[in-house]
């Protein structure tokens, strides 16, 4: 990568969340008033993965997704992506700006937000920013947290929502609804001798899935989004201890083995049950795809 002058964000950004588009909005229209690159620069993992193995937070979205949402929707013209090691993890705030934005970005401008914090031990701030800006001849502007219902926007919070099942507060600080990606393996087959088939999507673990309970979603399949229910959990009825994610596609019978798809959350309808017989979840199935017809206009 040749050096050239560039706007540039840095962050993890998992989610892309609301919060983290004003940025990345703010540096490219910056890049674009200088007729410069806008360039982001993030990380292929959490930094708790290598600093406190064990400790890391569940991902809002994969390595691949997350570089595809900022090039195709924020339209940056570069998508950095550092392997956070030890050694990087060791560099002062003062080594990564010379090593990395000076030397192999070219930076004209870094725009962060009002929290942004760098270097060994996180001991770079703002203000640490503002003094190299000053040393090296960039500029720095902050941008303040974004709010929803007096709560800020950031991927701690949006993670903790989903875990609780409120996928509709998410999607509203995402800009998007929540998604999931994965193939579609093979499982016991019993949603199809109940009349329900259904695709069993393998989600990575390191992916944060919403709370166990039955969701409105669309599956993305091919690139056509699909009007779907979508089961999160055990299957208690039967006694079930592994955690799986069902989708049953609404007026779809094509075959999805082996087919990598994305499931979007868009609402949650109920909480995982254990029902007194095949009959009563059965029921409860179609009262659930009834509902979800309505939700999701199909």
């Amino acid at each position: 990568m040749t050096t050239a002058p560039s706007v540039a964000t840095i962050g993890f950004f998992d989610g892309v969340h609301r919060g983290h588009q004003t940025i990345i909005g703010r540096a490219v229209r910056a890049a674009e008033d200088r007729a410069e690159r806008a360039v982001a620069v993030t990380f292929d993992r959490h930094p708790m993965e290598v600093l406190a193995p064990g400790s890391q937070p569940k991902l809002l979205m994969t390595l691949e997704r997350r570089g595809r949402t900022l090039l195709d929707e924020m339209a940056l013209d570069l998508v950095l992506v550092l392997p956070f090691t030890l050694a990087l993890s060791h560099r002062t705030a003062e080594e990564f700006v010379e090593d990395v934005l000076v030397n192999v970005i070219g930076v004209t401008k870094v725009v962060v937000g009002s929290n942004f914090r760098f270097g060994h031990k996180a001991a770079g701030t703002v203000a640490t920013l503002n003094e190299l800006g000053d040393v090296h001849g960039f500029e720095v502007e902050t941008v303040s947290l974004l709010h929803r219902e007096e709560t800020a926007i950031s991927s701690t919070e949006i993670r903790r929502r989903i875990e609780a099942g409120d996928v509709e507060w998410a999607a509203a600080a995402l800009g998007r609804p929540h998604v999931v990606d994965g193939p579609v393996v093979r499982g016991d087959g019993r949603g199809r001798s109940l009349g329900v088939p259904t695709a069993n999507v393998e989600v990575s673990p390191s992916i944060q899935v919403p709370a166990r309970g039955v969701y409105t979603a669309r599956v993305e399949v091919r690139g056509d989004r699909i009007p779907a229910l979508v089961s999160i959990g055990t299957r208690p009825t039967f006694g079930g201890e592994h955690e799986t994610v069902e989708a049953y596609l609404l007026d779809f019978d094509r075959d999805l083995y082996g087919e990598h798809v994305a499931v979007w959350f868009e609402q949650r309808l109920r909480d995982e049950l254990a029902f007194d017989s095949v009959d009563d979840l059965v029921r409860a199935m179609r009262e659930d795809i009834r509902i979800g017809r309505e939700r999701l206009g199909a």
